[in-house]
C-alpha cells in the first residue's frame, strides 16, 4: 500500500470564519494554525500547503487568561543601540488586537517559506465586519469560551 502525498495543483482550499469572542488567545491561535496548516484534512502532507483560508473576527473580545494582560510584554528591536521597544499586552489589546492574534497564530506555524505562505491566508478583523462574503466562508466554533 502506498502513502498518499498531496500535490499543490490538486489541493482544494476553503474559507472558514472563526468568532474569537470570549475564547482564550492560545486556544484560538492553536486551532486556527491547525486549519491554516491543513491538519484537519485527511490529505495532510507536511511539505505541501494543504491548509485553508481563515478569517478571525472580534479579535477585540479575545481573552488572555491569568495575569498575562498585565505581565506579558511585546519586545521589538530596531537593530540599533538602544532601539528596543517594549509594549504591554494591555496596551496592545486596546490598540492593535488584530496584531496580537496574528502574532500568536504565526508563532505556531512553521518558521520556513512554507509557513510564511500559510500565514498569508490568515485574515484578522477587530469586529464582526469583514470583506470576504464573496468567498462564502463556513463558520467554525471553537470550544472553550469563558464567561
Amino acid at each position: 500500500m502506498k502513502t498518499y502525498m498531496a500535490k499543490p495543483q490538486t489541493v482544494e482550499q476553503k474559507w472558514y470564519i472563526v468568532d474569537a469572542t470570549n475564547i482564550p488567545l492560545g486556544r484560538v491561535a492553536s486551532q486556527v494554525a491547525s486549519i491554516l496548516r491543513g491538519k484537519n484534512k485527511p490529505e495532510f502532507t507536511p511539505h505541501v500547503d494543504t491548509g485553508d483560508y481563515v478569517i478571525v473576527i472580534n479579535s477585540d473580545k479575545v481573552v488572555l487568561t491569568g495575569n498575562k494582560l498585565e505581565d506579558k510584554k511585546y519586545y521589538h528591536n530596531s537593530g540599533f543601540i538602544g532601539g528596543m521597544k517594549v509594549v504591554g499586552y494591555d496596551k496592545l489589546m486596546k490598540e492593535r488586537s488584530d496584531f496580537v492574534v496574528t502574532r500568536a497564530v504565526k508563532g505556531m506555524l512553521p518558521h520556513t517559506s512554507l509557513g510564511t505562505k500559510m500565514g498569508k491566508k490568515l485574515k484578522v478583523y477587530k469586529d464582526a465586519n469583514h470583506c470576504h462574503e464573496a468567498q462564502k466562508p463556513e463558520l467554525i466554533t471553537i470550544k472553550g469560551a469563558r464567561e
